[in-house]
């Protein structure tokens, strides 16, 4: 469901499989054009949206030489909207796994951020949209000081007055099936004091159960890798922890000497850990029928519709899903920002911000109990034996690398 005639228009960049534009959507903005230069999230995009300009040069740092507010038909500062979430994996916390670190503001992916500001500087759009994950906005490594200083030329040049703020919210607060944190910075052209919305399900969260419980998927994934098979000896809601000094099953492994999300299972009474969008075999989180989540099921628990439909091989499905912006929250931001601008005409607004947002899903009043946990195979038994804890403080696979505390 959609609003019946768009009261804002937006430019998307860094579009993706078009979870961001499909909320603010929702939210009653109508998309005028998606930068995006990966060929498997165009494909999404053209086949939900063949409406949507998408040109065939979509490199953000790029743009700005060629597209021009007079290109979609506007004068500069018609715009209502820049929306888009650059290049998470320089600020990306899983980055600290890997031997080079996040290289933030150093990594020639990162750059494209300054494309994006080339192009609010072309528009002068009515707001600024900015998501990403927590490192692009706190840290030594963020792009915040970037963002101010290029702010700050933009306002100087044109006597306009964008002011950032943000704040890292976590999208389960907000309905999405999913713990999920995200920075979001909003500036408004003329100053306005920004409001980023409450949180609307502090304590009560649209859960998993209440993400899949009606979906029957005719081919289920199969678990693969070595240590698949030791899923029906985890809990629900637990991972390899459980087969841990400290845990409650066998010791087969190190306390927190594996990644959080080693043998990670759902909890039907919970919302989902983050979705990664690469998962190797032993990468959760697995369903609670101790098997990976199915393409359809990541995209309930992303928040998208079902009708939204995604192309190409599983493994390019599930990249494309696990990196897109979880559509109901883009909702929920796109609903409080045209509530501030007071965008549309009032009986327009007041008919959209009177209907609960559209991609929220119910909670179910019961939850089916946990199925019984299983010994562990005898294949692994050979593992059972006392193991090191980490030396550390848990905290990465180095004590100079500094990740999320999980456990």
């Amino acid at each position: 469901m959609r609003a019946r005639r768009p009261i804002g228009r937006v430019l998307s960049l860094f579009s993706g499989a078009g979870g961001l534009d499909l909320g603010l959507e929702r939210a009653g903005l109508a998309t005028v054009a998606c930068l995006e230069t990966d060929s498997d999230a165009q494909a999404v995009l053209r086949a939900n949206r063949p409406s949507w300009w998408l040109p065939a040069n979509g490199d953000v740092a790029a743009a700005a030489s060629w597209l021009a507010p007079e290109v979609l038909g506007l004068k500069r500062g018609d715009l209502d909207l820049i929306a888009g979430g650059p290049p998470c994996q320089p600020f990306s916390k899983a980055a600290q796994w890997n031997r080079a670190a996040r290289a933030g503001m150093r990594d020639p992916r990162a750059q494209t951020i300054h494309g994006m500001f080339d192009l609010i500087d072309a528009f002068l759009p009515k707001a600024v949209l900015i998501e990403n994950v927590s490192g692009f906005l706190q840290g030594k490594e963020s792009a915040v000081d970037v963002v101010m200083e290029r702010l700050d030329e933009i306002n100087r040049k044109n006597k306009t007055d964008y002011s950032l703020s943000w704040q890292i919210v976590d999208s389960a607060d907000y309905g999405v099936p999913q713990h999920r944190q995200r920075a979001i910075a909003i500036a408004y052209r003329e100053g306005q004091a920004v409001q980023l919305p409450r949180p609307t399900h502090l304590g009560k969260p649209v859960r998993a159960w209440d993400a899949l419980w009606d979906l029957n998927e005719d081919k289920k994934p199969e678990p693969s890798g070595y240590w698949s098979g030791l899923l029906p000896s985890i809990p629900e809601g637990s991972n390899y922890l459980h087969h841990t000094a400290r845990g409650d099953g066998e010791e087969l492994f190190g306390w927190r000497t594996r990644y959080w999300s080693f043998l990670l299972k759902l909890a039907k009474d919970r919302p989902s850990w983050t979705l990664p969008a690469s998962p190797g075999p032993s990468t959760g989180p697995f369903h609670w029928e101790n098997r990976p989540l199915s393409v359809r099921e990541q995209a309930r628990l992303q928040s998208f519709p079902d009708a939204w439909r995604f192309s190409g091989v599983e493994r390019v499905q599930r990249r494309v899903v696990g990196n897109a912006t979880p559509p109901l929250l883009a909702e929920v931001l796109g609903r409080s920002i045209v509530a501030q601008l007071e965008l549309g005409d009032g009986e327009e607004r007041e008919q959209l911000m009177s209907r609960r947002p559209t991609l929220l899903r119910p909670r179910r009043r019961l939850i089916p109990s946990q199925d019984p946990v299983l010994a562990v195979p005898d294949v692994y038994r050979e593992h059972i034996g006392t193991k090191d804890a980490h030396p550390g403080h848990g905290r990465g696979p180095s004590p100079r690398m500094v990740v999320e505390e999980v456990a």
